[in-house]
């Protein structure tokens, strides 16, 4: 999938990957994608929450060799 801007946020843990994403999000317009990257495994339920609560959208997720990939459309 095609994104905007990658954040890695590799071996963060709870709540840094959010709060990187929360930054990193600011920096897109409108209808871009933000990849972020995390190997917190909570990073999953806590981004998928608060794309719901900020009305951004998760467009897909998945997991390759530990590492949580995730792409979210900015509103």
């Amino acid at each position: 999938m095609n994104s905007d801007k990658v954040l890695d946020a590799k071996g963060l843990a709870c709540p840094m990957p959010i709060v990187r994403t929360k930054k990193s999000i600011t920096e897109l317009e409108s209808g871009q994608v933000l990849e972020v990257h995390a190997t917190d495994k909570g990073a999953k339920n806590d981004l998928a929450a608060w794309t719901k609560s900020t009305g951004h959208e998760l467009l897909s997720h998945a997991e390759e060799n530990g590492v949580y990939k995730f792409w979210i459309k900015k509103a």
